[in-house]
């Protein structure tokens, strides 16, 4: 496009060349002022009505600000919904620790009460010298998170924990340690001695515990009963079979309460002290026995548990 510029100050014509890359910038800069020109009117007219208080521009003003309203509702509506869900779970997830810290407690020996699982744990301290901070709405759903994740890896801990616990505590349970009479005195160690019917020099495989007739013969572990029958030198007889090819043998009993096939549990009373068989006297004959081979009782009545 060619525009020719013609006056009485010019000497001659001037001539000026608009190319397109003229005429796009030309173009563009009228829908600018087309677009700012309206803007400012619509900015000017609701300005204008705000002023006077026309009725219509009032309700389009209250109609938009109830729509955003019930927007920002909605919005923590969700929110919160999602909060007291994700606070459901925590609670559910925190019961869960308690009453693992409750066993735990116990198979550890402490009593539940001393760690005081049932009470806000005391906190506190000077007021900070630096300014506080509102916690935002988006950092608060991220603490909460975080704090979910944490409750789901100490849960899964203790529950390890809990299991080996109750695996260890079921092992001592199957491990002769407790006397198989109450008040009763060693009369015969393990070991040599002098055979009180021969007098020579024999090796004794198990502990004789000299206690009344009738007295309860407890089992010093649980297990299976795999022996109850009269032995002609052991007379009454009851063996336990423990697991770990580990063996509890009582024997001279006056009475058998149990039989072969029956599973006992630690401290069960299974036989009555007596004196049948080889015997001098009324007392009961103990023996651990391991592979087949016999252990010196006194080894395991001296663990703990």
């Amino acid at each position: 496009m060619n525009i020719i510029l013609v006056s009485e100050r010019l000497a001659k014509a001037r001539t000026i060349t608009l190319g397109i890359p003229h005429l796009v910038l030309l173009g563009a800069a009228a829908l600018i002022a087309v677009i700012t020109l309206a803007a400012l009117l619509h900015y000017m007219t609701l300005r204008l009505a705000a002023d006077l208080n026309l009725p219509y521009v009032r309700s389009l003003l209250l109609t938009s600000r109830h729509e955003q309203q019930e927007k920002d509702q909605s919005y923590l509506r969700e929110n919160l919904n999602a909060m007291a869900t994700r606070l459901g779970q925590m609670q559910a997830q925190l019961l869960r620790l308690d009453t693992l810290g409750d066993r735990l407690a116990r198979l550890a020996g402490f009593k539940p009460q001393d760690l005081m699982f049932d009470q806000v744990p005391g906190r506190g301290g000077a007021v900070s010298p630096l300014p506080g901070q509102d916690l935002s709405l988006g950092e608060f759903a991220r603490q909460m998170e975080l704090l979910t994740r944490q409750l789901d890896d100490r849960g899964d801990t203790l529950g390890i924990l809990e299991s080996l616990f109750t695996l260890d505590s079921a092992k001592k349970k199957l491990i002769p340690t407790m006397l198989p009479v109450e008040s009763g005195w060693y009369s015969s160690n393990y070991g040599w001695r002098i055979d009180p019917f021969n007098g020579q020099r024999a090796f004794h495989e198990g502990i004789d515990f000299m206690a009344e007739h009738g007295t309860p013969v407890r089992a010093a572990a649980g297990g299976v009963v795999v022996y109850s029958d009269f032995h002609p030198q052991y007379g009454n007889m009851v063996e336990v079979d423990h697991g770990n090819e580990l063996i509890t043998r009582y024997a001279h009993a006056s009475k058998r309460l149990v039989r072969v096939g029956d599973v006992v549990l630690r401290g069960a009373t299974i036989a009555e002290v007596g004196k049948t068989g080889r015997a001098t006297g009324t007392h009961l004959h103990f023996e651990v026995r391991q592979r087949g081979a016999p252990q010196n009782p006194a080894k395991f009545l001296r663990l703990p548990g």
